[in-house]
């Protein structure tokens, strides 16, 4: 590995989605949002629904992640996730669907399962924040 560099792999049920080595790290963790830099000292933590991002030299990468773990280490940045996307892969037409679906299901609050209704709408959300940062560059 590169002096001064973090491997960062991001896996899925469906298999692994990024990695590359990297300068640094930032996750929303259930927590609050952390950062990791080389040598970081090891922690395990749990993730919430939010955006993960990461620094190679100047460039900035964006990912949506749901839910999920991180394992942290001096080298290395393991996230074990229900699910993630790179941002240039989110359908925001899709999300906005999604988030539509889940405000009509929230509207009728007495027939539905609340908290997975809510859960689609920060989903729908985080999505849609994630890729209008990616058209702001």
């Amino acid at each position: 590995m590169a002096e001064g560099k973090l491997l960062l792999e991001i896996v899925t049920p469906q298999g692994l989605i990024f990695s590359q080595e990297v300068d640094e790290v930032t996750a929303a963790g259930t927590e609050g949002e952390f950062g990791v830099l080389p040598g970081h000292v090891p922690f395990v933590t749990t993730l919430k629904i939010g955006m993960l991002a990461c620094k190679v030299g100047s460039e900035t990468k964006i990912f949506f992640v749901n839910w999920g773990y991180a394992e942290i280490g001096p080298e290395k940045v393991l996230i074990l996730a229900d699910s993630a996307e790179r941002s240039d892969e989110i359908d925001v037409e899709r999300a906005k669907a999604a988030m539509k679906r889940a405000e009509e299901r929230l509207q009728k609050a007495a027939d539905i399962d609340f908290a997975r209704a809510e859960s689609a709408v920060e989903r729908a959300v985080t999505r849609i924040q994630i890729a209008d940062l990616r058209r702001a560059k």
